[in-house]
This record gives C-alpha cells, structure tokens and sequence, in this order.
C-alpha cells in the first residue's frame, strides 16, 4: 500500500504544480488584456467585467488546486507514521465528496480563495489601474 501512497502522492504534486502555472497564465492573461486595452479602445466595463471573471476562475482553480494539497498533506503524514490505515490510497474525491458544502457553502470558499493576497493582488491592482485610465 506504500507504493500505491507513493504513487498517488507523485501524480498529485504534478497536478498541483500544473494547477499553479495555469492560475499563473490566468494572472498573465489579466495583465496582458489591461496593458493592451488602452491600445485597443476597449470598453472600460467590459475589460473590468473580464477581469473580475478571471479573478473568478482563479479562485476557483485554487480552491481545486487546495482540494490536492489537502490530500498530498494527508500522504505525507500517512508516509511520515507508516500509519496507511487512516489514509487508504486513491481516495481524493471519495473524501471529498464526504465533507462536500452545499452550494452556498461552496461559493464561500470560492470568495475566501479570491481574497488570499496572492490571488487577490494583481486584479485588485488591474481594477484600480482600468479606474485610472
């Protein structure tokens, strides 16, 4: 079962990092769209209303890419103790369909994801620059 933890702990330290260059291509986006909108004559609200969808999507991405760092830390301990009997392989999405929120619940944790700096800092940032121009 070791093996299976170890495994499984190698697929998902991919996918996160995977998860964290595509919330930094979401970012590049964002910037990219705010630096040329002044170029190319684009709507203040429509660039705003895009942005705010990225931020969105970003949010979301990290609330998923938070999901597999839960399990990977649930791994590490398991491996750490030999302790595999509280931590059965292969169980990402068994475990977390358990503790699931309702929607409500869910789109809480979205909004708490936006708000970390690091999610938050180049839209808030973007958003004030578009009021700027």
């Amino acid at each position: 079962m070791n093996d299976q933890l170890v495994q499984e702990w190698m697929t998902l330290h991919n996918n996160h990092e995977a998860y964290e260059r595509n919330a930094l291509l979401i970012k590049l986006l964002a910037v990219v769209l705010a630096a040329l909108m002044p170029l190319m004559g684009l709507n203040l609200v429509a660039v705003g209303l895009l942005l705010l969808v990225l931020w969105c999507q970003e949010a979301i991405l990290k609330t998923w890419q938070g999901r597999l760092s839960d399990r990977l830390l649930d791994i590490e301990l398991a491996l750490k103790t030999d302790s595999q009997v509280t931590c059965a392989p292969f169980q990402l999405h068994s475990r977390w369909s358990i503790a699931r929120p309702g929607l409500a619940g869910q789109v809480q944790v979205y909004a708490m994801s936006a708000r970390r700096p690091t999610v938050a800092f180049p839209y808030s940032v973007l958003l004030l620059f578009l009021l700027v121009v």
